[in-house]
């Protein structure tokens, strides 16, 4: 069986339909485990107090707001490279959910921030960049809606995915590239020095994999909306022909 067999609109619906019901269900499954255990069940920091507790959704949010967008990277350079439709719509429908984490990731990154560096903002590097990220995703999302020939908008938005990509790439590593910035470093990494300490870390690690269901689920159901207005538009289109 070939991978390009989902490509087919027909044969991603066969698929995902017994997929969306079930990602729903594991994702609150993972989701109530990982914040009831985060929130209630885990100690203060012995220096931010019981804030810390915030990255339970901060830390979650984030990753998944730069996933998607590479996630989005490579469904729209499927459709420069190979024209499978599943691939464009699959990147649409993912947009509004990024943008939605984005959003979550500044709102309890300020949140977390004004207790810690006594202001809600701070024009750091990996924040500014995260700022441009979501008005990426903006725009992405306004240009779809602007142009009303979609395999027109597919063209555009992939290539504005290629140049969003790099405010991605900066969000995920703009604390390596400027050693300036008030933010802190990764919550989670290979050296266990920077690590976070088991406790945070066992139920950050549940919540993040109910973050990343609940984005599956969610994509998966969009996909198999926009398939179906992509079908109803051509057999308008047909109609209107005949």
């Amino acid at each position: 069986m070939s991978f390009w067999e989902y490509a087919n609109p027909r044969k991603f619906m066969e698929t995902t339909d017994n997929l969306v019901g079930p990602a729903f269900v594991l994702a609150g499954v993972c989701l109530a485990v990982g914040l009831i255990w985060g929130f209630f069940f885990t100690p203060d920091d012995f220096r931010q107090g019981s804030t810390v507790k915030i990255i339970y959704i901060h830390v979650p949010a984030a990753m998944m707001a730069i996933n998607i967008w590479a996630m989005m990277l490579v469904t729209s350079l499927v459709w420069l490279i190979r024209r499978h439709h599943v691939s464009a719509l699959a990147a649409k429908a993912a947009a509004p959910v990024g943008v939605t984490m984005t959003l979550i990731a500044l709102f309890t990154g300020a949140v977390w921030g004004q207790p810690m560096w006594g202001t809600w903002w701070e024009w750091d590097p990996r924040l500014t960049s995260f700022l441009i990220l979501f008005l990426f995703y903006l725009g992405y999302m306004a240009l779809w809606s602007a142009i009303e020939d979609p395999d027109t908008a597919a063209d555009l938005t992939a290539i504005l995915c290629m140049v969003g990509s790099v405010f991605a790439i900066l969000s995920r590593y703009a604390v390596n590239f400027w050693n300036q910035g008030l933010h802190q470093g990764a919550s989670l990494s290979l050296d266990k020095e920077e690590n976070i300490s088991n406790v945070f870390w066992l139920p950050l690690l549940v919540s993040i994999a109910g973050f990343f269901l609940l984005f599956i689920a969610l994509v998966f159901l969009r996909t198999r909306s926009e398939i179906r207005l992509r079908r109803i538009h051509a057999l308008e289109m047909k109609e209107r022909m005949a």
